[in-house]
């Protein structure tokens, strides 16, 4: 029998506190939410390993430091409206519930959405829902954002992402990556119609399908 409590500390020690995560708020956040609900069942025994682990439909949980310091990094505020894109069964969705005003997280795939729905439901979540929607679209009607998230890896941040982002809104996800190079986690920051982008730190994650570059005419 997992004891389940005592994975979620040693989760929260080893991997999130070693890795320059500070913010009380989001430790207490990892250190409460239970992360093996949001598994299949047959997964529910691995829920804290540190690696991404498969949800359903292709969609990946991101390794737990990856995602506390991609939070860590947009800096969310308890007034802040957030968007969870690519948000599975809605782990990271619960965790920015505790760390804003507003949650959307939306999903292409409708089981994830029912899933996730029914996890905000039985943590008694009021303050998040989950859509289901096209992920490069965003989710407009909820928009501007002040932190997005996309919760998985991608080549490419469409445009219409960035134009969802609040004045000072602040974009997390990981670019890049493939079997022989890591990718790298990245912040954007949109102030007016300038976006920045910064590159915080080394990390893998399976890449979201829908995220991937056009590739150009080669002669």
């Amino acid at each position: 029998m997992v004891d389940y409590a005592l994975a979620r500390l040693n989760m929260v020690e080893s991997q999130i506190r070693t890795n320059k995560v500070t913010d009380p708020a989001l430790i207490d956040a990892f250190d409460t939410i239970p992360r093996e609900l949001f598994v299949p069942k047959s997964k529910r025994g691995i829920a804290y390993v540190d690696e991404a682990l498969e949800v359903g439909a292709g969609r990946y949980m991101l390794e737990p430091m990856v995602l506390a310091r991609l939070l860590q990094a947009a800096l969310p505020k308890p007034g802040d409206v957030a968007l969870d894109v690519a948000c599975g069964t809605g782990y990271a969705t619960v965790v920015l519930s505790k760390l804003v005003s507003v949650v959307v997280g939306v999903e292409e795939e409708q089981s994830l959405v029912d899933s996730g729905n029914a996890n905000l439901e039985a943590l008694a979540i009021d303050n998040a829902a989950i859509v289901n929607g096209p992920l490069t679209q965003g989710y407009a009607k909820q928009a501007p954002y002040d932190v997005i998230l996309i919760d998985g890896g991608v080549e490419t941040v469409p445009q219409k992402l960035f134009d969802e982002l609040a004045d000072g809104g602040r974009l997390v996800t990981v670019e890049g990556g493939s079997p022989t190079e890591p990718g790298v986690a990245v912040l954007y920051e949109k102030l007016g119609s300038h976006i920045g982008r910064r590159i915080l730190f080394d990390a893998g994650t399976p890449l979201l399908a829908g995220f991937r570059q056009e590739a150009g005419f080669v002669f």
